[in-house]
């Protein structure tokens, strides 16, 4: 890689986004120029209007130039190598029908897309997701997966999708970054950009975000693992415990065997517990009814999901539905998406 190859992108702030999400994008390219000796990458700053921008935990941060602005040299001779999206907290009040366009534009003219956080859903409202694997927060997704369902909404940390890159943000924009890095200057440049940021190692895109809400720290049984995974990877059309043993190519006596040991729980009632956090999310997250919410959690009726809900939340989902209002659906609220 030479110096004749030097790479611009450009970020788009939009407001309430999260500044964790961004900092650790912008700090992996800085870190490379550090290690590489020279500015491979720069960068500009992009908002609606070209004032500065409050992130979710109130930073104000300067940009360059206005949408308009950088619509208009991008119609000139300064193209850049990648847009990315940089959003957070209450995503959905700042659909913009420009940056949709623009978006567009960018896409025709080959240009790089990227998502941080919930910058996803963004790229989805311009179409630009549909028919790709993009990933979103595990706190999002199941909402995300609901209202852009042509999207393949994925649990990895971060996907690349025919040259559209989305993370679930946090920490996991670096990671995303250094994929781009690995790709420009090999493992050991991205390695080196791990040791100066002390972040013990490099992470791939087939990493899952999280492990369960149910999972306790330091259970590390592969066949757990494996269980769990299938599970989350088929919460709206659930799989009977004799397929999940044929899948794994396990007993039932076998599976349930570990997860009481492991879980202090069958496999069974793990299963139903991730149904019903899902139908949380959808609930508090999205206007969808009651009845939808069921059949998208693998329920066959609103009566049997209003009875394993109550069981295991302890209150009915028509009490959480009620906390839901068009001004809250916000992808966070205040809760983990204000850390994102």
């Amino acid at each position: 890689m030479s110096a004749n190859d030097r790479k611009t992108f450009v970020f788009y702030l939009v407001p309430e986004f999260t500044l964790l999400a961004f900092s650790s994008a912008i700090e992996a390219l800085r870190l490379t120029n550090q290690v590489v000796g020279y500015e491979h990458y720069s960068w500009r700053l992009v908002s609606a209007d070209g004032n500065p921008v409050a992130a979710s935990n109130g930073v104000r941060v300067s940009v360059d130039r206005s949408l308009g602005e950088e619509r208009a040299r991008q119609q000139g001779l300064s193209k850049s190598d990648m847009v990315l999206v940089c959003s957070g907290r209450h995503v959905e009040r700042y659909a913009d029908r420009s940056l949709e366009a623009w978006l567009r534009e960018c896409r025709r003219r080959r240009i790089s897309l990227g998502a941080l956080c919930t910058g996803a859903h963004l790229l989805a409202r311009s179409g630009i997701l549909e028919n790709r694997r993009c990933t979103i927060h595990w706190e999002n997704a199941p909402a995300f997966a609901e209202q852009f369902d042509g999207s393949d909404v994925t649990s990895g940390i971060f996907e690349v999708d025919d040259d559209i890159y989305t993370c679930a943000g946090g920490v996991a924009s670096f990671d995303m970054m250094l994929h781009l890095v690995g790709h420009d200057f090999g493992p050991r440049v991205a390695a080196e950009i791990c040791s100066q940021a002390l972040v013990s190692r490099l992470r791939d895109s087939t990493e899952r975000q999280r492990l369960p809400f149910a999972f306790p720290q330091g259970v590390n049984n592969p066949i757990i693992k494996a269980a769990v995974n299938l599970m989350e990877d088929n919460l709206s059309e659930p799989i009977t415990l004799a397929e999940l043993g044929l899948r794994l190519r396990l007993s039932r006596r076998q599976i349930e065997r570990v997860f009481q040991n492991e879980l202090h729980c069958s496999p069974a009632r793990y299963y139903l517990k991730l149904r019903l956090e899902r139908a949380k999310l959808l609930l508090t997250q999205t206007s969808m009814a009651v009845l939808e919410v069921a059949v998208a959690c693998g329920f066959v009726s609103a009566s049997h999901f209003s009875k394993c809900y109550r069981l295991i939340e302890g209150r009915t989902p028509q009490a959480d539905r009620k906390s839901w209002t068009p001004r809250s659906a916000h992808w966070g609220n205040g809760g983990p998406m204000a850390a994102h």
